[in-house]
Parts: structure tokens; C-alpha cells; sequence
């Protein structure tokens, strides 16, 4: 059974990697693709967050607020918001019925847009580790 500190690490490593692959697909123009993995990196250093606050495994859940609010991470409107609207990019990538809409939506300016909140909160929520 892997320690507290292990199964944090691992979700820390994981959102990283996830955001460094984001970056990736955003430079390689695969923006949709970009923004599903921004709402990756988040989900996972939130459950980082939940492991550590409460000593428990995260929930089997995508709902980014929910995740906030189950990590006990206070949030203002306008993250939350933030937090909602990236939550859609987790569906909108994934089901073949919102992928056309959603790539639409998903250009270069909207892309970058969403790429740099997610590094403004992957660093507002990495002091709450």
C-alpha cells in the first residue's frame, strides 16, 4: 500500500505532466486536445489537494467546483467560474456529439486564453499542497 506522501506525489507528477502535454498540443495546434488536458492537470492537483487535506482517496469525479470545494480550497466567483467553464472542456473533448461544436469554440486565442488560467491556478493551488 503506497504511503500518503507517495499517492500525493503521484497526482502532483501526473498534473504536470498533463499541463506539459497541454502545452504541447496547444504549440502543435491541436487546441481542443490542449484544453482537455488543462482540465486534466487541474483535476488531478486538486486530488492531490483532497489526499492531503483529508487523508482520504480522492472522488471518482471530474466536476472541477466540486473538487475545490471537497478540497476545502476557497474560491471566488471569478475562479469559480474559471473552474466551470474549464470543467466543460473535460466532456466537450471527450463525447463525439460536443466535439465539433467544441473545436469550434476551441481556436487559438480562446485556446491560449484558457492555457494561461490554468497555469495561474495550477499556482494558486500548489500552495495549498
Amino acid at each position: 500500500m503506497k504511503s500518503e506522501q507517495e499517492v500525493i506525489k503521484y497526482w502532483l507528477a501526473a498534473s504536470k505532466e498533463d499541463f506539459d502535454s497541454a502545452e504541447i498540443l496547444y504549440k502543435n495546434k491541436k487546441y481542443h486536445h490542449a484544453l482537455f488536458f488543462c482540465h486534466l492537470s487541474i483535476e488531478k492537483m486538486l486530488k492531490a489537494i483532497i489526499v492531503k487535506s483529508t487523508k482520504t482517496a480522492p472522488p471518482l469525479i471530474h466536476d472541477l467546483v466540486r473538487l475545490a470545494e471537497r478540497a476545502a480550497v476557497p474560491l471566488n466567483e471569478l475562479q469559480k467560474n474559471g473552474l466551470a467553464e474549464i470543467t466543460t472542456f473535460n466532456i466537450e473533448a471527450r463525447y463525439d456529439d460536443y466535439k465539433l461544436s467544441f473545436r469550434e469554440k476551441a481556436k487559438k486565442q480562446f485556446s491560449l486564453k484558457y492555457l494561461e488560467k490554468t497555469r495561474e491556478m495550477l499556482q494558486w493551488l500548489s500552495r495549498h499542497i
